[in-house]
């Protein structure tokens, strides 16, 4: 858990309308998944599928791996294995370049401490099936990165459009310059907006 009290302070201080969402929607608390690699393929797991389908399929999958949390075990699962739990054949390969990648050490959590986020995206995005979306959520929700503005994200777009008014979804140029004034606190930033819209990410 993360103590975010002077974060909040930050964004209250610069900016008036994160200053009212905040006092609206109190302290935020983020619980890190710091099972990194489980984190990776849950969220290969759930692209592209209602919450209720993701949810189904994670488990199913989990099922196969008798509690294992390495790589390994997903690279001994046979493809009908795969199929049985919901696993689609593209997801299948997203899942064994993941597993060999890490593996390999191309993903080696022990490093990212030293790592910048643009240096985590452009490893995590050398896997298959892992665009900036998945990395950025990877940076927030699994290693705490306080920073991350992703501009792509429409359920963000949309909390901005409402939040501040706007007649138009904002372009990521315009959300950049919003946005910083937020520095070094931009991730707490777009978890308020999020929270505002009720519009939580996968």
């Amino acid at each position: 858990m993360l103590n975010l009290a002077s974060a909040q302070a930050h964004l209250a201080r610069v900016d008036p309308v994160l200053a009212g969402i905040i006092a609206r929607h109190g302290d935020y608390e983020l619980s890190l998944d710091r099972q990194y690699f489980l984190s990776l393929v849950d969220a290969i797991l759930s692209q592209q599928l209602s919450t209720k389908a993701a949810a189904t399929i994670r488990t199913r999958f989990k099922s196969l791996l008798n509690g294992s949390s390495k790589a390994a075990g997903i690279l001994q699962l046979q493809d009908e294995q795969f199929r049985g739990a919901g696993v689609s054949r593209q997801k299948m390969g997203y899942l064994r370049d993941l597993s060999e990648k890490w593996q390999a050490g191309v993903i080696n959590p022990r490093r990212f401490a030293r790592l910048n986020d643009e240096e985590i995206i452009d490893i995590l995005t050398q896997v298959k099936g892992i665009g900036r979306w998945t990395a950025e959520m990877f940076l927030i929700f699994s290693l705490g990165r306080l920073d991350v503005l992703p501009v792509d994200d429409l359920g963000f777009r949309n909390a901005i459009k409402k939040a501040y008014r706007l007649r138009k979804l904002p372009e990521a140029k315009r959300i950049q310059k919003m946005a910083e004034k937020w520095r070094p606190y931009r991730s707490l930033a777009t978890l308020y907006l999020w929270e505002s819209l009720d519009n939580q990410p996968l």
